[in-house]
């Protein structure tokens, strides 16, 4: 299996002492990973839409190709050739970068997950800072698009978004600090290592229990899905802040949506459900070995989808919040709990207290 590392390139320029090398394999990779995106991006549409239409008693796209499989590239045809409209008062130049630099920093959070052992495209002694640095880049992309729209509405989801995801991008942060705490490291791959001897989401009882789910109802919030779809609440907003956004720009803050569902699913698997690293049942010695066949690839995509398929099934099941509630929630309950929570990992690793970890 092939290492998509950057040492790896920086290997190849060191043997070939060409630069044609590194520019060859730098482009390879950025079409590998673009493809692997849209790819990605295309069967989460269509598993929602599948799984959507069940859960209303419906039959859901089935029209198109068999199961309604073309329908998705009936979709992107549909975006590519529909008309650019742009606001007549808007900023023309904010108003273009917007949905490019949402969907660039999802592009660079990608890069840094760690797939397999084998398979990471960057892999930094400071992942968990990085992620942290970058995902605050994408909001940037949601508020320059609202306000450049000169649109009330699309304004008044990008305030929304913007306070959204300041409030719970804190909660995310206390929630990494305790696996930091317990690692210590912020390398993600030396994280998922760390759960050799079981994953964290047990291994640390009560406190990463209260960091996991911390972190997985802070995550949905920053996807902005229901409940916590209050900046693109289509009942208030019309479309929050895309609302005058069409064809290939909206198709970039769409794809951002299934990106970062992807992202934060996979960084849930990361830090508290054993990465790629298979699931073990202690004592059962037949049973873990069946499971070390099973390739590190599959166990990370099939417990990705698992988290990816809970956060559907929440997104079409639970009613929305309302904006004082989801505020609320964050600044009354997430945030003391987390703070308190950081205050007993770093008692437990302080005083040496092995049985919590």
């Amino acid at each position: 299996m092939v290492n998509y590392s950057i040492e790896n390139f920086a290997n190849i320029i060191n043997k070939s002492n060409d630069t044609n090398a590194l520019i060859n394999s730098t482009l390879t990779l950025l079409l590998f990973v673009t493809l692997f995106i849209f790819i990605l991006a295309m069967c989460l549409i269509y598993f929602e839409r599948k799984f959507c239409a069940a859960i209303q008693c419906r039959v859901g796209p089935n029209r198109v190709g068999w199961k309604g499989l073309l329908q998705l590239v009936a979709d992107v045809l549909k975006l590519m050739i529909k008309e650019k409209s742009t606001p007549l008062f808007s900023d023309k130049l904010l108003y273009f970068i917007a949905p490019i630099m949402s969907f660039s920093a999802s592009f660079m959070l990608l890069l840094i997950v760690p797939f397999s052992p084998q398979i990471q495209v960057i892999n930094l002694n400071v992942g968990i800072l990085y992620w942290i640095a970058i995902s605050s880049i994408g909001i940037l992309g949601v508020l320059i698009g609202g306000w450049s729209s000169y649109n009330k509405w699309a304004l008044l989801g990008a305030i929304r978004s913007a306070s959204q995801m300041i409030s719970y991008e804190l909660s995310i942060i206390l929630s990494l600090l305790v696996i930091a705490i317990f690692t210590g490291t912020l390398d993600l791959q030396k994280i998922v290592l760390s759960q050799t001897s079981g994953w964290w989401l047990w291994k640390g009882h009560f406190v990463t229990v209260i960091a996991f789910i911390t972190f997985f109802i802070a995550s949905i919030a920053e996807l902005h899905r229901i409940p916590f779809d209050l900046p693109e609440g289509e009942s208030e907003l019309g479309a929050g802040f895309h609302t005058e956004y069409s064809g290939m720009q909206f198709a970039f803050f769409y794809l951002s949506e299934y990106l970062n569902l992807f992202i934060a699913s996979a960084m849930i698997v990361t830090l508290f459900l054993g990465g790629w690293l298979p699931f073990h049942i202690y004592g059962f010695t037949w049973f873990n070995l069946y499971m070390n066949y099973i390739p590190s690839i599959i166990w990370f995509f099939s417990k990705v989808f698992l988290i990816i398929f809970i956060i559907m099934w929440i997104r079409w099941t639970l009613p929305r919040l309302r904006i004082d509630q989801l505020i609320e929630l964050e600044w009354k309950y997430l945030l003391p709990i987390g703070l308190i929570n950081i205050i007993f990992a770093s008692i437990s690793v302080l005083n040496n207290l092995y049985f919590l970890i």
